[in-house]
């Protein structure tokens, strides 16, 4: 825990008691702060109570002496409806602050490496973190990846952050000055929390908001709005900043062309290794998260060999085209992350003669924008809120069944699959109609299938014993 040392003696109040919140109070109260905590949840409010905190609902009189609110991201501030702890917050001139700015007004010394993006940050945020942890040097990650912002270790001056930040966030971290600010991809997403893309794209851009020499930004701008971002920093002419590309040259950037990684940041091209090597980042989106997480390690001055040696090395993550088993020759992949369509793509663009499982709570847009892939897909099966939509879209271009539960998709998937084929998971979807997150329904699918693989040893058992009589 980092203790909050700046607002010794300071009345702040914290809205939302999730584990960013909390984590906050415990910081805060250790650093010598006066806290008042809320959230809408009575049971909250009683875990907080009993934990020593003063529970304090938002009222102008409550409130009449707090410098800072800490917010928690996940709660509306502005779209669609504004909390009316937001309303009243603005109405006494009380800045909005998440947890993450917390971090950076008090911990000012250590190299700070941010990313963001549709898509990718959680890849590229532990892919920069591995780099930098085989080159030796003191890191801590965390922010919208795992660890609270204030539950990472204290580092000096030697040290680097590595932070993965929402849209949310970064909305909510004035005091954020980026060494390496990391820019992925944009896409139309989480649009109704920004009141539409332009506000999407405001939110993600001020990761460059503090930046100074000799600070580096790095761009993905194979999309429109990503490219007119690069565009824009560029002409501002505030620091380095570095052009990403897949499928083509970029001048005085970095680019990867049928895998193969090219460093042309001094004017001159120079290829660096072939990703098609490096087994846990398939597919030109993980390109992509190398080729920035390169980028920011070459920032950190990490040597090109180093960097080369931990993409090889690099374990992959959790729900992210995770290969849980291969039964029969049938591979089950978990890309349960995948929660919305451009997502999805990215994964169906990986593998041929798929067995898709998707849907749940859809996303702006639902699945039209993927046709151009369904040729990959053998058949689908369809679960959660969405799967009528889902039906609509695949009727007549892709063979479905309505499955309604996951367990019901993955076993009659397994039932019908071929040797050769996959087994997909990418609901191009949130979890929240039937689990408690993306990560809760990828463990859900890798039990499903380890459950698959046991029924299958104990038949093949049987067949043997059955067979030696």
């Amino acid at each position: 825990m980092i203790p909050v040392l700046r607002h010794f003696q300071n009345t702040l109040a914290i809205i939302g008691l999730g584990k960013s919140g909390l984590s906050a109070a415990r910081a805060l109260t250790a650093g010598g702060a006066k806290v008042l905590v809320w959230d809408d949840k009575p049971e909250a409010r009683e875990q907080a109570a009993k934990a020593g905190y003063t529970v304090a609902e938002p009222t102008r009189e409550n409130w009449r002496l707090v410098r800072k609110v800490v917010w928690s991201p996940g709660i509306p501030h502005t779209h669609p409806v504004p909390h009316p702890a937001a309303d009243l917050a603005r109405s006494m001139g009380i800045p909005l602050v998440c947890d993450v700015d917390l971090l950076c007004e008090s911990r000012i010394d250590p190299f700070t490496v941010a990313i963001t993006g549709t898509n990718g940050k959680s890849t590229t945020t532990t892919l920069i973190h591995h780099i930098l942890d085989t080159a030796g040097h003191r890191t801590a990650v965390g922010g919208n990846l795992g660890i609270p912002a204030l539950d990472l270790p204290a580092l000096d001056f030697t040290g680097t952050y590595v932070l993965e930040l929402s849209s949310y966030q970064l909305e909510l971290v004035p005091s954020l000055q980026a060494s390496v600010a990391v820019w992925l991809n944009i896409s139309a997403d989480h649009l109704g929390r920004h009141g539409g893309l332009d506000g999407y794209v405001a939110a993600k851009t001020r990761i460059f908001e503090n930046q100074r020499q000799p600070s580096t930004a790095i761009i993905g701008v194979d999309d429109v709005e990503s490219a007119q971002v690069y565009d824009t920093l560029v002409r501002a002419g505030l620091g380095t900043v570095i052009p990403v590309r897949i499928g083509r040259p970029v001048p005085k950037g970095i680019y990867v062309i049928d895998g193969r990684l090219t460093d042309a940041t001094d004017g001159r091209a120079r290829e660096i290794c072939d990703l098609k090597d490096m087994k846990t980042l398939p597919g030109s989106h993980n390109w992509q998260n190398a080729a920035c997480a390169y980028a920011a390690a070459r920032a950190r001055n990490v040597p090109v060999e180093t960097i080369v040696a931990a993409l090889r090395s690099f374990p992959g993550l959790a729900h992210r085209q995770q290969l849980i088993d291969t039964i029969e020759g049938v591979a089950f992949i978990n890309d349960s992350k995948a929660t919305n369509a451009d997502a999805a793509a990215r994964a169906l663009a990986c593998y041929d003669n798929i067995l898709w499982i998707a849907g749940g709570q859809a996303k702006e847009g639902g699945i039209a924008s993927l046709e151009p892939l369904f040729p990959r897909i053998k058949h689908a099966f369809l679960i959660g809120e969405a799967m009528e939509a889902f039906a609509d879209t695949l009727r007549g271009k892709v063979p479905f069944t309505l499955s309604r539960t996951l367990q019901a998709a993955v076993e009659t998937a397994d039932e019908i699959a071929d040797h050769g084929d996959t087994v997909l998971l990418s609901p191009a979807c949130a979890s929240w109609d039937q689990f408690r997150s993306f990560e809760h329904r990828g463990e859900e699918f890798a039990r499903i299938v380890h459950d698959l693989a046991d029924d299958g040893e104990d038949d093949s058992d049987g067949d043997d014993a059955e067979g030696d009589v």
